[in-house]
């Protein structure tokens, strides 16, 4: 990391937010990013991936809750029509699977990319905590081998890991403030050694653990984590739905830059919550007061 970036690493506030020290942003909106057709109206966005063409899925709370556009905004198709009771992750696994968790039936479902049901996880309507029930379930982090885990995020307080078919092997977590505990695991995804990243909402940090479970380290600089992107560099990228705004963090989690503050002009952001990157290093944001995605590149 060159001295410049190191210069802009920041000072925490009393609140725990990242002040930066003065500059242009580092990426900038992409203008009238996507070209939604008008048969499809946005509800409140709550999640969105990008499969190993480019192509954006972008879950949302309203009819045809699943929609694919290509890398320049041009509208692909739509699926997932009284399959979701209340969506909110989505995230997309090697084999270009698609997974969602619904709040409002409690359950996870993987579904191959052309949109077949493959697998579900949960008892529909019927929230649980147990080994095989949820309870508004909110994200899921797949490993390459196809295991996975769950974050069990609004009635529970836990994280789930599952076999790649679906087999119940641990959890671990509770209500609380400490290490390992949760107020409201919101967002998970892993990097390429395996590490486990959980936002931890309420709490305003995101903890890391190894892939066994075990809790390595606590980091605040991101403010709430209401979203988890990962950068191939190991770069977090922190959709911080509280302060609207994303934040950068560096792979020992210092904070490089961050953008946005609340409005609704381009740039700006009302609740982000979801944030991933494609293969060329451009940003997408999911809001759901905002009813939006956002599609950022890096500045020139």
């Amino acid at each position: 990391m060159n001295g410049r970036r190191v210069a802009l690493f920041l000072m925490l506030t009393s609140l725990g937010q990242p002040t930066l020290a003065a500059e242009e942003p580092a990426y900038r909106p992409v203008p009238d990013w996507p070209e939604t057709p008008s048969s499809i109206q946005f509800g409140a966005v709550s999640a969105l991936a990008t499969d190993s063409t480019d192509r954006i899925f972008v879950f949302h709370r309203g009819e045809h809750p699943i929609v694919v556009f290509d890398r320049d905004g041009k509208f692909v198709r739509s699926w997932g029509d009284g399959l979701v009771k209340k969506a909110h992750g989505l995230r997309i696994d090697h084999n270009d699977n698609i997974w969602i968790t619904d709040i409002g039936d409690h359950l996870v479902r993987k579904f191959a990319h052309d949109g077949t049901l493959l697998m579900t996880l949960g008892t529909k309507g019927k929230p649980g905590d147990g080994p095989d029930q949820f309870n508004q379930p909110t994200d899921v982090a797949v490993t390459p081998s196809g295991a996975f885990f769950v974050t069990d995020g609004y009635g529970n307080a836990r994280v789930l890991a599952f076999s790649p078919e679906g087999r119940y092997l641990k959890e671990w977590g509770k209500r609380g403030t400490g290490d390992g505990e949760f107020h409201l695991p919101h967002a998970i995804c892993l990097d390429r050694r395996g590490r486990i990243y959980v936002g931890d909402r309420e709490n305003d940090r995101v903890q890391i653990f190894n892939p066994e479970g075990k809790f390595l380290a606590s980091w605040t600089a991101g403010g709430a984590p209401f979203g988890l992107g990962l950068a191939v560099d190991g770069r977090l990228f922190v959709a911080d739905g509280r302060a609207n705004r994303v934040t950068v963090l560096d792979p020992d989690g210092k904070a490089l830059t961050h953008w946005g503050q609340k409005g609704t002009d381009p740039g700006q952001f009302l609740m982000p919550h979801a944030a991933c990157l494609d293969a060329q290093g451009d940003v997408y944001v999911a809001e759901i007061n905002g009813k939006r995605v956002q599609k950022f590149t890096v500045k020139k």
